[in-house]
């Protein structure tokens, strides 16, 4: 008689994990990635050697091929995960983004309240994709979630969620809104209420990815979500 292979549990238990040498070089990126790749970049366009969306592309693009090849053996792991369930993780996908819609309805709600602004980020994109569509969306859809997951998930919320679930969830979070509001908010303290807007798809990539085991999840849920806020920036702008 043969023997019944067990179900795969879901979610899985959470062993995505980069290796010591892929964590150190992925951590390493962080202040490239902040401080130093901005800076440079923003000489130059200061410089009028690049332009605006040709910069951001190359943000990016250095950002994807860094994690690419510091993290490739990582990447090719936990695609396993989700090869081995794909239409669990796409149920995943979609589940999270149903979600972070409903949260972000109630948010715009309370973000009336405020003073007249407009988010300083989808300023910036609508801006730019104007000069230059197609490299903002090659830099927005394609490679900054490739980026993003590898430092705020694979990277921080990894690291911290072998010590302590709150830690990896609390720190990653804040740390992916401060990326996208705080350089605005030093010059205007009323962008600061911006980050709440950025807080549930946040979360919501955590869980994605501490559910499903695999990266990938994480990144295809946050193409997902690029790819849909910038045809509605775009259609707005």
């Amino acid at each position: 008689m043969e023997e019944k292979t067990a179900p795969m549990p879901w979610p899985r238990p959470f062993t995505s994990a980069l290796n010591r040498r892929e964590m150190i070089l992925v951590l390493l990126y962080i202040p490239i990635h902040l401080l130093v790749l901005q800076a440079i970049l923003a000489g130059l366009v200061e410089k009028g050697s690049v332009t605006e969306p040709a910069a951001d592309l190359l943000y990016y693009l250095v950002g994807f091929l860094y994690m690419v090849l510091s993290g490739f053996g990582f990447l090719r792991r936990d695609f396993d995960a989700l090869a081995d369930a794909p239409f669990l993780c796409i149920r995943e996908i979609m589940r999270s983004y149903l979600l972070m819609l409903g949260c972000n309805l109630l948010l715009g709600l309370l973000l009336l309240l405020l003073p007249e602004a407009e988010n300083p980020n989808n300023a910036h994109i609508i801006e730019v994709a104007q000069q230059d569509t197609r490299m903002m969306k090659a830099a927005v859809i394609y490679l900054a979630p490739v980026v993003e997951e590898m430092l705020f998930r694979a990277g921080i919320f990894g690291l911290l969620r072998r010590k302590s679930r709150l830690a990896a969830y609390l720190v990653s979070t804040v740390g992916f809104a401060l990326l996208h509001v705080a350089p605005y908010a030093m010059i205007q303290p009323l962008y600061w209420f911006f980050i709440l807007q950025y807080i549930p798809a946040s979360l919501l990539l955590a869980h994605c990815y501490e559910r499903t085991n695999s990266i990938w999840c994480s990144i295809f849920f946050h193409m997902l979500v690029n790819g849909v806020s910038l045809s509605a920036l775009n259609a707005v702008g």
